[in-house]
């Protein structure tokens, strides 16, 4: 049963439903994913494609492209809808920002998305390692640009002044969620903190464009997507990601709505009409997905807006 966008009921549908048509390709296996899979277990380096079992992980292997996630593989928060491993990390691997700096450079990227578990463990958050790897990519892959996917540093304007200071090409830090479901699925953070962080981050460097994504499907409403969006404007951020949540296993939050590819058209021509400089819209977009074409239409010479609703399927479990 579907509803109308407007009145989407927060409690779950009694009967788990199947992915429709749109959503279904072959299972990665190609050239590329089996080699870059090979470079990031030589290198000892985890990537969020992995560890958050994206499903663009069959396209973006193949085109050596990669999401790289830092300090380890074990998050201190537990948020519902995620498939990251929770628990209490232990040490921090400060060899971490080498590795994954020549691991660009060998693999001869061009744009590298960096992003990480929550580490409220340590005094500023992880953003010390985060800087430190902005910096060494920069000094190793001079050619390669760097697009950081932050967590909320519980609030610190100076783990986040480490990071803007180290000059990413782009801050992106997901709101995730609207406003009222946001309480439900993240327990840990706070949607005003999140908007707030994005806020100083364009305040502290006003020539890096800014960047959130937002999953739909959680049990939120259109009126309410479009007031996180407009949330989201306010606060200065320039590109927009939206893509429907995928239940991991029966233990993460349930999937309330499958979202049309039309439905995502509608919400990216609204988010233009926002100001967003560059809106990837699709049932399969994530935050990294096309990182690089995004940042183009953000800082290139002629700024482009432009609807990306387009995006490719995912393999059935």
């Amino acid at each position: 049963m579907s509803y109308p966008s407007s009145q989407i009921p927060y409690a779950p549908p009694p009967v788990e439903r199947r992915l429709p048509e749109w959503f279904k390709v072959p299972a990665p296996g190609n050239e590329g994913y089996l080699d870059l899979k090979r470079r990031f277990r030589d290198s000892k380096l985890h990537t969020v494609c992995e560890e958050a079992a994206c499903p663009n992980i069959g396209e973006c292997w193949g085109r050596k492209t990669a999401t790289f996630m830092i300090l380890g593989d074990t998050c201190t928060r537990a948020c519902s809808y995620c498939n990251v491993k929770t628990g209490w990390p232990g040490t921090l691997d400060v060899g971490e920002p080498m590795r994954l700096a020549q691991t660009v450079q060998e693999m001869g990227l061009k744009y590298a998305v960096i992003t990480s578990v929550d580490r409220d463990d340590l005094p500023d958050g992880g953003a010390g390692i985060f800087a430190q790897s902005i910096r060494l990519i920069h000094r190793f892959a001079p050619d390669c640009k760097v697009e950081v996917l932050i967590g909320d540093f519980a609030g610190s304007r100076d783990s986040l002044k480490l990071v803007m200071d180290a000059m990413p090409e782009v801050l992106n830090h997901n709101i995730e969620t609207v406003r009222r479901v946001f309480v439900k699925v993240r327990a840990k953070g706070d949607y005003g903190r999140s908007l707030e962080l994005l806020r100083l981050a364009r305040e502290m460097r006003p020539d890096v464009p800014t960047k959130s994504g937002m999953m739909v499907g959680l049990g939120e409403t259109r009126d309410e997507l479009l007031e996180t969006m407009g949330d989201l404007r306010s606060a200065g951020v320039d590109l927009l990601t939206i893509g429907q949540y995928l239940r991991p296993t029966k233990n993460h939050h349930p999937l309330i709505r499958f979202y049309h590819p039309d439905d995502f058209k509608k919400l990216a021509d609204e988010g233009l009409k926002m100001g967003f400089k560059h809106v990837a819209s699709g049932p399969l977009v994530r935050s990294s997905y096309h990182a690089d074409e995004q940042h183009e239409a953000a800082t290139g010479p002629e700024v482009r807006r432009m609807s990306n609703a387009a995006a490719s399927p995912v393999a059935e479990d």
